[in-house]
């Protein structure tokens, strides 16, 4: 005959059962090993919105170069049909937009024209550029070959720094608002409007002494204020590298980001 085991003995075993059996249900054997723990390297993403882990906010302040600096003249290339596309691409906008500190980089280098030369000002003949031009523009010219396209217009897949307001077309102009001869126009896709050319043509006549002055007096003045210009327009001149406007600043989507 068994004999009955204690009831406070009983109980305890009961005890240490439903904890073995607790134990071996929340550990696999797929995970068992604990020298190799599962990686958690690459965690789900869940955009950002992760307690305690706050959305960086991008700026958007556009303002107007026309009203923020009047010394600052603007010639809105794309509000009207004289530029290389031959058509009116900004239907609405009518004033030049830049971020504001990048507005206010531009003048600083309008005051520095000032100084060095009374009565000249700066010209601006595109600023902050909504994606949707950007596209239209790339796909006006889709007839081109895409590694010819990109020398014309910057791929709207990229995002040109002009999609985020951080970037800007210019020239220099005397008081009537007659722009200085560069011996190349704006949007002039020939190799004489290239930087990195200027010692060729200048050697061969094409460029003369006067042209590249005038060249040199723009990007000193913008140099000074912080920018940068590019090799292949002698125009254009940027803000802040890609990596860090696109860090900052929102893209701009359509002219509807104004409101005029």
């Amino acid at each position: 005959m068994r004999k009955k085991l204690p009831q406070s003995l009983g109980r305890t075993l009961c005890i240490l059962a439903l904890i073995a059996l607790f134990v071996n249900c929340s550990h696999p054997k797929g995970n068992s090993d604990t020298k190799n723990p599962p990686s958690i390297q690459n965690p789900p993403s869940n955009g950002g919105d992760c307690i305690g882990v706050p959305k960086i906010k991008k700026e958007v302040d556009l303002v107007s170069i026309n009203q923020t600096n009047p010394e600052i003249f603007v010639s809105l290339a794309y509000a009207s049909s004289d530029n290389f596309m031959h058509e009116v691409l900004y239907l609405k906008w009518k004033e030049a937009y830049l971020q504001k500190p990048v507005a206010l980089m531009l003048n600083k280098a309008q005051d520095r024209l000032t100084f060095l030369k009374p009565g000249l000002h700066l010209l601006v003949y595109d600023a902050a550029r909504p994606l949707s031009v950007q596209q239209h523009m790339w796909d006006a010219l889709d007839s081109i070959p895409v590694k010819e396209r990109v020398k014309f217009v910057s791929s709207p897949r990229g995002k040109s720094l002009h999609n985020l307001g951080c970037a800007v077309d210019l020239t220099i102009c005397d008081a009537k608002g007659i722009p200085l001869d560069m011996g190349a126009g704006f949007d002039d896709i020939r190799l004489i409007a290239y930087p990195m050319y200027e010692a060729k043509y200048l050697a061969e006549g094409e460029l003369t002494k006067d042209q590249l002055a005038n060249r040199t007096l723009l990007r000193s003045v913008m140099r000074y204020a912080g920018f940068s210009g590019i090799p292949t327009e002698w125009w254009h001149f940027n803000a802040y590298s890609k990596k860090e406007a696109l860090e900052r600043f929102q893209v701009i989507e359509t002219e509807e980001t104004i409101t005029q």
